[in-house]
């Protein structure tokens, strides 16, 4: 879905420059160990919290919304018939022993090709999609579970090392449970069980969408008009159960906070105009498009938790909707200055909307 029309935005206009040491290459020792930066609307301080804080910014009543997504191990290496060597990333897998992919190849492989997997069996070409190929998998187990054993936890491209023992675990939020993503939601990496529960003896609700993360998250915004970008797809389910949480929470007076911008992302894809031509959250599964960025009003939820986002990215654009472009680059200067971790493994952010217009502010 492209973004409707806001004023002209560019890519570059979402540039900051980060030294690459507060990237994080590995995750701290314990999930809760991480810091928070609280960035409530303008003109109130920024404030520098441990996360461990987190029950004590919430009130009971209000409603954490996680992603339960589970990432598989998606990398795979196997060797043309020719001799060349092929890196496959899985995106999507899709049934029947068929899967969407990204080839890292010298050549680009022709429909019918095969490719010997070092892992043993082989994967066929059945065409392309885009960017994409659609290759079948031969192998002596079904997919799914043959890829616990022979695939390779897919690190992103910035966390500059192999990964390791740790990152099977570490690279998986404790509460993961559908499987079929190729990169985590990073914003759930600093839940244990211990803030888990603390946060239930404050009253804190809990509720879960399932959004599985693409390889195409990774990929840049080519375009500098950002009318131009076209998003990648993403499937996701917003359920029933938790429509009715979250009307069931606004009602009584809580607040609503998205665990990370996936989560943003599949409940902004399932609001739908009711009779009164009001926006409104209805249960919904399938693929969303849905490109946010500023000038677009985010309206299911009253809070957001997320990690620091890449230069020019499309999540980096998402919070500057959110919160405010000034606002959040006002964070990100904070952050860099107080030596706060990056990306992935990194620390996070508890942002509030900027009062008022939620966003407009390019």
């Amino acid at each position: 879905m492209r973004p409707p029309a806001y004023p002209a935005l560019k890519k570059s206009d979402f540039h900051y420059d980060l030294p690459p040491e507060l990237i994080a290459q590995a995750p701290l020792p314990e999930r809760s160990a991480s810091r928070l930066l609280v960035v409530p609307p303008a003109p109130d301080a920024l404030r520098d919290a441990p996360f461990r804080d987190l029950p004590q910014l919430l009130a009971p009543g209000d409603l954490l919304v996680f992603n339960d997504t589970r990432v598989i191990p998606a990398r795979l290496y196997g060797q043309k018939t020719t001799g060349g060597r092929v890196e496959i990333l899985i995106e999507r897998l899709l049934g029947g022993e068929r899967a969407r992919v990204q080839l890292g190849v010298s050549k680009s492989p022709k429909e019918g090709a095969r490719i010997a997997l070092d892992a043993g069996g082989e994967a066929e070409v059945l065409g392309r999609e885009g960017e994409f190929y659609v290759l079948r998998f031969h192998v002596d187990a079904p997919l799914e579970s043959w890829l616990l054993d022979a695939g390779r936890l897919p690190l992103p491209p910035y966390i500059r090392r192999e990964p390791g023992r740790d990152d099977a675990e570490r690279y998986q939020t404790v509460f993961a449970r559908e499987v079929g993503a190729v990169a985590a939601p990073t914003a759930g990496l600093h839940f244990d069980e211990t803030l888990l529960e603390a946060l239930q003896a404050r009253g804190v609700q809990f509720g879960h969408v399932t959004l599985h993360v693409g390889a195409g998250t990774f990929q840049p915004v080519r375009a500098d008009d950002l009318s131009q970008h076209v998003m990648h797809s993403e499937w996701i389910n917003v359920g029933a159960e938790l429509v009715e949480k979250m009307r069931r929470t606004r009602e009584a007076g809580g607040r609503v906070i998205a665990v990370g911008t996936t989560v943003v992302r599949a409940l902004e894809s399932a609001m739908r105009e009711d009779e009164q031509g009001r926006r409104a959250l209805q249960p919904f599964a399938g693929e969303t498009r849905l490109f946010i960025l500023p000038g677009y009003r985010i309206a299911s939820v009253d809070a957001l938790i997320t990690n620091f986002h890449l230069p020019e990215s499309t999540l980096l654009m998402m919070v500057s909707a959110f919160a405010g472009k000034a606002r959040v680059f006002e964070a990100y200067e904070h952050a860099i200055h107080e030596r706060y971790r990056f990306f992935s493994y990194g620390d996070a952010m508890l942002l509030w909307p900027q009062a008022a217009t939620n966003g407009a502010d390019a």
